[in-house]
C-alpha cells in the first residue's frame, strides 16, 4: 500500500482512471454486440445504422486510451467487412 503523499495520490488517480476506462470498454463491447446481433439477423440496413452509431464510440474510446488505436481500427474494419459481405450476398 502507498505510504507517501505522491504515491497515495497516484493510487487514487489510478482507481478513478480504471473506472473511467472500464466504462468506456464496456460501452464499446455493448455497441459491438448490437452490430453483431444485427449482422446475425441478416439485416444489412439495421446493421449499417448500428455501425454508424458504433464507430464514433469505438474511436472515442481509442482516443481516450481505454483501448489501443489499432484495436479500435481492427474492430471497425472487421465489422465493416462483415456488413459488406452481408449486403453483397
Amino acid at each position: 500500500m502507498a505510504t507517501h503523499k505522491s504515491a497515495i495520490k497516484r493510487a487514487r488517480q489510478n482507481t478513478v482512471r480504471n473506472l473511467r476506462n472500464k466504462s468506456n470498454r464496456t460501452r464499446v463491447k455493448g455497441v459491438i454486440r448490437k452490430v453483431r446481433a444485427s449482422i446475425s439477423e441478416k439485416s444489412s440496413d439495421k446493421a449499417r445504422i448500428e455501425l454508424t452509431a458504433a464507430v464514433p464510440i469505438i474511436q472515442k474510446a481509442a482516443q481516450k486510451g481505454a483501448i489501443h488505436r489499432k484495436n479500435a481500427a481492427r474492430k471497425i474494419s472487421r465489422l465493416t467487412r462483415q456488413i459488406n459481405a452481408l449486403s453483397a450476398s
